[in-house]
């Protein structure tokens, strides 16, 4: 088991962004927190440091939690891969998806609860009967026992989940109820998320936010956006008027800088020539995972590519490097159907595909560059056929760029059809969604409008002070009276 380091970030600096009532809300909260833990450590537990949502959320609020006086630490699993096959099963099933088709039966439980027997031993020894202990998603889930034996105070968080039962999702929750039913808080994205045996003080909802400060969310202008995509090799035109790196500034106060990459855009058939400048860009960012639907976005884009008036329009697939995320064992193959899928389309659309694999070796900068992305495009799309709640939705509604979204899962609670993006009510047909990229290729009024409305919408219910209101709030529930 690994410790993550966290960077302490003054409260003060997200207040200043917010208005008075929201920044004393935000404040007061906090120090009733501060107050109620007293020396008491808050652990967070989850499968990986690198790539994913909650990997996104944590560094940010446990950094404000640092900084407004709360004790809090990172921890992050060991594991081997039959442990997160398991895991990515369960996962996918909590989605009502069969994945791989593979059991959870007494073996599976063997594997699992030998893995995760091993990382209880090495927190044991750093865990204080009192301290408060949040564990992320099924990969943790059989860590509660052994917690709440040593006088922990345990909170099981899902962060993935399916509006409808069904066999799949009874399944999976057949699977995690022994071993999370006894957590003194359950805590779900959606309400909807909830088996229906969670009920009571037990259940908690907490919809998941974004850090504006962030180098993947913070304002960057478009000469500093266009130097960073072409000095990294994502796009092509004029060269950064110095030679010198593309500096910026990490949360922990040192200076990292914008590296030249070879080799980010896969090789197809039509070689991995970065998209022009000029080029109106359909970006869709997330993991190589087959519930995010690359390939279907890629498709949709072809029908649509293969139009008159559209030889502008490109589109930029972008994930993480495969080899830099560790806890999902389906990333690689996704990926390498999905360029072989590139492969197979027209030259005249192939050219204007672009599948990028972002380095993972420096999550500052590559955080920096998917902000540059983001910025940079003329709209994104998250084409999910199942999601917990996207993120990758709330960055790009911050950055004013217009959505076309899926309507399933936690995307149904930050997007309004029509007012402050597009929702697909089937994320399977593939034609709505290529008309749904034309319309707003054609109309620029109404793609200016839903990004407006859209960074409207972040502001009001999905910046992180409202996470840290609620986790004040989800503190005094377990520690009781």
């Amino acid at each position: 088991m690994d410790e993550v380091t966290i960077d302490e970030i003054p409260l003060d600096s997200l207040c200043r962004l917010l208005a008075p009532e929201r920044a004393h809300r935000v404040g007061e909260a906090m120090g009733r927190a501060r107050a109620r833990l007293g020396d008491r450590t808050v652990w967070h537990v989850n499968a990986t440091a690198r790539g994913g949502g909650v990997a996104e959320m944590l560094p940010t609020l446990l950094g404000y939690s640092c900084g407004a006086g709360i004790r809090s630490r990172w921890l992050v699993l060991d594991g081997e891969p039959d442990f997160f096959d398991i895991t990515k099963r369960i996962h996918n099933l909590l989605h009502g998806n069969l994945g791989d088709g593979g059991r959870l039966g007494t073996d599976e439980r063997v594997v699992y609860e030998r893995v995760l027997a091993d990382n209880l031993g090495s927190m044991l020894p750093l865990i204080a009967p009192g301290d408060v202990v949040m564990l992320h998603d099924p990969q943790t889930a059989g860590l509660v026992e052994g917690l709440r034996a040593a006088g922990a105070k345990v909170i099981w968080r899902c962060h993935v989940g399916s509006d409808t039962l069904s066999r799949e999702t009874d399944e999976a929750w057949a699977f995690l109820r022994p071993y999370i039913e006894r957590a003194e808080a359950l805590v779900f994205s959606r309400k909807e998320y909830c088996p229906e045996w969670v009920a009571g003080e037990q259940l908690f909802v907490m919809p998941p936010s974004i850090d504006p400060l962030s180098l993947k969310n913070r304002d960057l202008d478009p000469r500093t956006v266009s130097d960073i995509l072409v000095r990294s090799g994502l796009m092509t035109g004029s060269e950064p008027e110095t030679d010198k790196p593309i500096s910026f500034d990490r949360r922990d106060g040192s200076s990292g800088a914008v590296r030249r990459h070879a080799g980010l855009i896969a090789e197809s058939d039509g070689g991995s020539t970065p998209p022009p400048e000029q080029a109106r860009l359909i970006v869709q960012v997330s993991r190589w995972d087959r519930l995010k639907d690359m390939a279907g976005v890629l498709v949709a884009f072809a029908r649509m590519a293969a139009s008159d008036g559209f030889d502008d329009v490109h589109l930029m697939l972008v994930g993480p490097d495969v080899r830099g995320v560790t806890d999902d064992p389906e990333g690689a193959e996704v990926f390498e159907s999905c360029v072989a899928l590139a492969g197979d389309q027209p030259v005249s659309v192939r050219c204007r595909i672009h599948l990028v694999s972002l380095p993972m070796d420096d999550l500052d900068e590559n955080a920096l560059m998917v902000n540059a992305i983001q910025r940079h495009a003329y709209l994104i799309v998250q084409k999910s056929l199942a999601e917990g709640f996207g993120l990758t939705v709330t960055e790009a509604m911050w950055k004013a760029r217009p959505v076309i979204a899926s309507r399933v899962g936690g995307i149904q609670d930050q997007i309004t059809h029509e007012h402050d993006g597009l929702l697909l009510d089937d994320p399977t047909d593939l034609d709505v969604l290529a008309a749904s990229m034309r319309r707003l290729l054609l109309d620029h009024d109404l793609a200016e409008r839903l990004g407006t409305a859209g960074r409207a919408r972040v502001l009001d219910q999905f910046l992180d002070d409202r996470h840290l209101v609620q986790h004040a709030e989800l503190f005094d529930r377990v520690l009781g009276p």
